[in-house]
């Protein structure tokens, strides 16, 4: 099993097959949009702007699991990013992360880069995920790593 043997929904509803990313570095981020963290769409979205030409793609999906700050429908939220953030990078469907209902992609990816002590769980809005060109799931960071402080670590990725 590897990350391209997942698709996931786009906000519009139509599936988007990972496997189309190949050869490409991913950031995957579970977003909220009324987060103390939600002012971290703007360092993605600027890591995305900068960096797309060298491989990089942004991933953002909504999640209302943690204290229901992400309470809208998909359109409201395609709106928000873009109107508060000029958020480019795919925002795809509200996903649950965490429990029986979630999405296999973050079951995968908890297994793949496990938290601190080894947790899966993800404890908040705002992890991110990294997968490299081949595919492999690389490195996890949790909400309080900010977008500015984890691009060396992706530039690392992109030139290797």
């Amino acid at each position: 099993m590897s990350i391209y043997d997942f698709s996931v929904k786009s906000a519009a509803g139509e599936d988007v097959n990972l496997s189309d990313y190949k050869g490409k570095v991913l950031l995957i981020v579970n977003t909220a949009s009324k987060c103390g963290f939600t002012k971290q769409y703007e360092g993605p979205e600027r890591m995305y702007e900068d960096l797309k030409g060298d491989g990089l793609e942004v991933f953002g999906f909504p999640c209302n699991q943690f204290g229901g700050q992400e309470p809208g429908s998909d359109s409201e939220i395609q709106e928000f990013c873009k109107l508060s953030f000029g958020v480019k990078f795919p925002v795809f469907s509200k996903v649950e992360v965490n429990g029986e209902n979630a999405h296999p992609l973050y079951q995968y990816l908890k297994a793949e880069a496990p938290g601190v002590f080894g947790t899966k769980s993800i404890k908040w809005n705002f992890t991110k995920f990294i997968v490299d060109r081949n595919g492999k799931v690389v490195k996890r960071f949790s909400p309080k790593d900010s977008p500015e402080k984890i691009k060396s670590e992706i530039v690392k990725i992109i030139k290797n």
